[in-house]
């Protein structure tokens, strides 16, 4: 009798992980992780009591990826909110499935909330206040504006809606944030 492969737990969140880059949430369920993992069901049951401790698991993982991104774009040496910005943009462009999943489900918040409630909007408006010279206050409220606008371009390319360079991207945000700059603090 051949032995017993073990499968751990982190072997089947890496599958999990892979369906759902590929395919989004509909494409993972047992029976197909086990056919990738050339198994039966037997070893996701051991290591998960069920799909859905599994699912927040490849959450966890995908939200992790999200904040490598926004930490490579908050350590940037130039002009770092902008390139949060770009990085949030590039997520949505190398993983549109895990930005559908993070930023484009059905939610009660409001914007502001969606912004508050990231992990990363502490840093996004921290450096956001380096550019701007505004409040805590103040930038949170601009920033909820400059999201807004960021996050229609990032819908775009996860979508594939509209092809933008990464330099045209670039250009977009500058450019309009700085309008949008000049405009809320001629309104205030």
């Amino acid at each position: 009798m051949p032995p017993v492969r073990k499968f751990k737990k982190e072997d089947i969140i890496n599958v999990a992980y892979e369906i759902v880059k590929n395919e989004g949430y509909q494409g993972i369920n047992a029976r197909r992780i086990a056919s990738e993992l050339k198994c039966s069901v037997q070893p996701i049951f051991h290591n998960f009591s069920s799909m859905e401790e599994l699912n927040k698991e490849v959450y966890s993982k995908i939200y992790n990826k999200y904040k490598e991104y926004m930490i490579k774009g908050r350590n940037s040496k130039v002009n770092a909110y902008k390139q949060m910005g770009i990085e949030y943009i590039k997520f949505a462009k190398d993983y549109p499935e895990f930005f559908k999943i993070l930023f484009m489900q059905k939610t009660d918040l409001s914007a502001e909330s969606i912004v508050v409630n990231d992990d990363m909007s502490n840093d996004v408006i921290k450096k956001g206040q380096i550019l701007t010279g505004l409040s805590y206050e103040e930038q949170t409220k601009f920033h909820v504006k400059v999201w807004i606008f960021t996050h229609g371009i990032a819908c775009l390319v996860a979508t594939k809606t509209v092809q933008f360079t990464d330099e045209e991207i670039a250009v977009l945000l500058e450019n309009t944030v700085r309008e949008m700059l000049k405009g809320y603090i001629g309104g205030k």
